[in-house]
């Protein structure tokens, strides 16, 4: 596909775009949890947010607030969601305790994992699910995976 011009200053190609109730509080709530930054705000005439973005450990976040004029619903107004946003830190344990601390839910505890990454999963207050991890050693080969994976399954 190849490169894009003319792209917002740190907006990336593929960049997960998250409808919440309350993007406003989102934002907030991503810079208290995973020291987000804000990088745009647009919002309407009602105060609500009709564009936004923030960078998260460098890689770009779009969020807009729920509009059932237009059929964008977050998840809980869904019943939840399929998708998992998987966060790569250098620290699992201290971003997922910050995380909990700015009101993320606990969904598994961070742990050490047969794949070789302290990693643990939690539901933001809007609905959306993360996983945070830290890689402990180097990736293994699909060989080496299934190995080790065995035990588990």
């Amino acid at each position: 596909m190849g490169h894009v011009p003319n792209l917002p200053p740190g907006v990336h190609q593929l960049s997960p775009h998250l409808v919440c109730d309350g993007a406003a509080d989102a934002i907030d709530f991503y810079v208290r949890a995973f020291g987000a930054e804000e990088l745009q705000r647009l919002a309407g005439d009602d105060g609500r947010i009709m564009h936004a973005c923030v960078s998260v450990n460098g890689s770009s976040v779009l969020l807009v607030d729920e509009n059932r004029d237009y059929g964008m619903l977050g998840p809980k107004s869904l019943g939840g969601s399929p998708v998992v946003i998987h966060l790569v830190v250098p620290d699992a344990d201290a971003t997922f305790a910050r995380a909990v601390e700015a009101g993320a839910t606990v969904r598994a505890p961070v742990a050490e994992m047969f794949w070789g990454d302290r990693y643990g999963v939690l539901e933001d207050p809007f609905g959306h699910v993360w996983s945070i991890a830290t890689p402990q050693r180097a990736p293994m080969t699909d060989a080496e995976l299934a190995a080790a994976s065995a035990p588990s399954m």
